[in-house]
């Protein structure tokens, strides 16, 4: 198929060549992208009286039909186009003629797929920010119903100190709005638009870029056209923010694996979003949480991969930036199926209650506390230290908590424990005191769950 540039060559691409260097395979998706930012650009060259408003409005009805034709599925994108600008341009052509010709008036396929792949990302951004909002949803479910759910909190995956799974979902409930917040500022940073900017230097006519930019949505047009056809930060932002997300679905898998082991026994991962063994009829593996634990190292990769390609590169574009494409797309792909699966397992999740507090209780979260009591009635704090560690070393050889012992037995250790050391201890005195912002307190908790339902509106 004769190419776009082939006036200046003699020869036929050598085919091994040609299939090298063509993009259709992976950069057919950016069609609706790449015919949105030509019927803006021929509207724009009518404005400017460069185009007829009759080759306009027919340049229009063409691109209107290939786009009409390719979703319906009675036109398909061949590899015999070396990429998607070549396809809809052909194709426009073929079904208008002469007219069809002027439509890459004033443009490059430089600022074209600059276009094409800013209007996609930014398309792309919106759709993970909805599935990021949902999690969220999610999250704050999980927090009002379990604001009296109290379960080990952790250090050095040692059982450390009481909270609730409230507080421990809200831990997670503000990575992920984080990450909404940077999702949100790459696609402030981004939106400028690069049409206009040619290969890299402009062009001659007197395009309106301004107006381009207003059509297309952006804030405004690029400032530098050698900038504007070599910029790829946008998308390095993106992919070290869906790193980001994915780092922290995998801590978050991470612990649904180990809650949901035997020894653990926190959830019970609904069967939709479980598997079996094929010899060991007893299991139910978490595969789901697995999975994404193993796919953040997949969009790690990408994001590494186009920091490399980038890191020596001249300007302006140079083919080398093809690259940047199938990575950054698989990565996208990866994090929307992660985030769209993982919040369906969370959804459906079943958390136990009574197994999460004994937890709590038998692995001496309350230890601190039970010093806190020595030292509030008068011993000194290295003092209680080294009783509550005898305490703990006691009951730890008799498989037993602290609440277990009697009144009797504790004062064996230490005269100043009195009938209240039981409520001093108990998990629900543990956390509800623990009322700065931030803490696990029940009226602190309330009061940052009615800060979230704010935030979601």
């Amino acid at each position: 198929m004769a190419q776009l540039w082939g006036g200046r060559f003699t020869k036929e691409t050598d085919q091994l060549v040609y299939d090298f260097n063509a993009s259709i395979s992976f950069d057919q998706r950016l069609y609706r992208q790449d015919i949105r930012g030509s019927m803006a650009h021929v509207r724009m060259l009518a404005k400017q009286g460069i185009l007829s408003e009759a080759e306009r409005d027919q340049i229009l009805a063409g691109l209107e039909g290939i786009l009409e034709d390719v979703e319906q599925g009675t036109l398909v994108i061949s590899p015999a186009y070396e990429d998607i600008h070549s396809f809809v341009e052909a194709n426009l052509i073929n079904r208008i003629g002469e007219a069809g010709k002027k439509l890459h008036t004033g443009r490059s396929r430089n600022d074209q797929v600059a276009l094409d792949m800013k209007l996609y990302i930014r398309d792309e951004i919106k759709e993970t920010d909805v599935l990021l909002r949902k999690l969220l949803e999610t999250l704050l479910g999980i927090m009002k119903e379990h604001i009296d759910t109290f379960m080990p909190g952790f250090t050095h995956l040692q059982k450390a100190q009481p909270v609730t799974l409230a507080h421990h979902m809200g831990a997670y409930f503000e990575m992920f709005r984080r990450d909404r917040g940077r999702l949100g500022d790459i696609l402030r940073r981004m939106n400028t638009c690069p049409l206009g900017a040619g290969a890299l230097a402009g062009t001659t006519y007197p395009l309106d870029r301004e107006y381009t930019a207003k059509l297309l949505e952006f804030d405004e047009p690029t400032r530098n056209s050698m900038d504007s056809v070599s910029d790829r930060d946008y998308l390095i932002e993106l992919l070290s923010a869906l790193s980001t997300i994915m780092m922290h679905l995998s801590r978050f898998s991470e612990e649904v694996i180990i809650w949901n082991s035997n020894e653990y026994r926190f959830v019970e991962i609904d069967d939709a979003y479980s598997t079996g063994s094929s010899i060991m009829p007893q299991k139910k593996n978490p595969d789901i949480a697995e999975l994404v634990r193993g796919k953040t190292g997949r969009v790690y990769g990408a994001l590494m991969a186009l920091l490399t390609s980038m890191k020596g590169i001249p300007l302006a574009y140079n083919k080398d930036m093809q690259e940047d494409k199938e990575q950054t797309f698989d990565a996208i792909d990866t994090g929307k199926a992660c985030l769209t699966l993982f919040e369906g397992m969370l959804s459906t999740m079943k958390f136990s209650k009574e197994v999460m507090e004994d937890s709590a209780r038998r692995g001496f979260t309350n230890a601190t506390d039970a010093a806190d009591y020595l030292v509030n009635h008068g011993v000194p704090f290295r003092d209680a230290h080294g009783i509550v560690g005898q305490l703990v070393l006691y009951c730890v050889e008799r498989n037993m908590a602290l609440d277990d012992m009697s009144l009797a037995k504790l004062r064996s250790f230490s005269p100043v424990f009195g009938e209240d050391i039981f409520t001093a201890i108990s998990m629900k005195t543990c956390v509800d005191k623990r009322l700065t912002l931030g803490a696990p307190g029940r009226a602190v908790m309330e009061q940052v769950i009615r800060e979230y339902e704010e935030y979601l509106g």
